[in-house]
């Protein structure tokens, strides 16, 4: 069983994206720092867009990322509790996590309590002002008929339009992305939204890629976890306190 105490949240690893040289490279720092957490995490929350595209058809899955997911099953061997939320870009995620890591998949949202601290965890997609399109759209995709379809076309051509369909995407080219005031940041502006009714210490989200920590009140903060492309960011709960870090480098978050 697992011996650590922490909690441990990262988002946007986006594993495909780019060439396949550097998809390899982000995979490779992925697996060190799964190795550096392994000694003292409880749990692993992986908030999305893990993968650039994913789909589980019945008997196939992307191939690739085994490095990756091999590390992922030593976790889950040694007691790590493994928590994997559907991001935009792999919210085909079904049950084969399930079987083979133990891991629970997030749908959506994901409210826990840890040492009398109250998190709100989302990937971030579809919520808040803006992104009308995308919200027509996630409905679409995670529509039951829209997975059947695709479930019926060969994997040779599906993932190949899928993969086309990501490489679109904004995390290709976003490093110089223009910041906005983050008060009205998408996101921020969600989350003061939920805390008029509810009480949160934490509000953790991924999906808008600029690693942020944000007080909004004077109990609760937003924290937005970054991207793996440009950043490595993660945050750590200590049973305490959670911190926003950078894995081997060092980059002021937006505060």
């Amino acid at each position: 069983m697992a011996i650590g105490n922490k909690l441990y949240f990262a988002s946007d690893f986006h594993l495909g994206t780019g060439s396949y040289a550097e998809s390899r490279e982000r995979e490779n720092r992925l697996v060190r720092w799964l190795d550096m957490i392994k000694a003292d995490a409880a749990e692993v929350f992986l908030m999305g867009d893990i993968f650039d595209f994913w789909f589980e058809y019945k008997t196939v899955v992307p191939k690739g990322y085994i490095r990756f997911l091999g590390k992922l099953a030593e976790l889950a061997d040694a007691g790590v509790k493994l928590y994997l939320f559907k991001g935009n870009h792999d919210m085909w995620m079904f049950d084969y996590f399930v079987q083979e890591l133990g891991a629970t998949i997030i749908s959506d949202e994901l409210e826990i309590e840890r040492n009398g601290k109250k998190f709100y965890l989302h990937h971030g997609d579809g919520l808040g002002p803006g992104d009308a399109m995308y919200k027509v759209l996630k409905k679409i995709f995670r529509s039951k008929i829209c997975q059947w379809l695709f479930a019926r076309i060969h994997p040779n051509l599906g993932v190949g339009i899928a993969n086309y369909w990501s490489s679109q995407s904004r995390i290709a080219g976003e490093s110089n992305e223009q910041r906005k005031n983050m008060q009205q940041e998408w996101l921020v502006v969600y989350s003061r939204g939920l805390l008029k009714n509810n009480f949160y210490s934490y509000l953790i989200f991924g999906h808008r890629h600029i690693p942020t920590d944000l007080q909004l009140n004077e109990q609760s903060r937003y924290i937005n976890l970054g991207e793996w492309v440009n950043y490595n960011t993660y945050a750590v709960f200590d049973g305490e306190e959670l911190s926003l870090h950078y894995f081997e480098g060092e980059v002021k978050a937006e505060r």
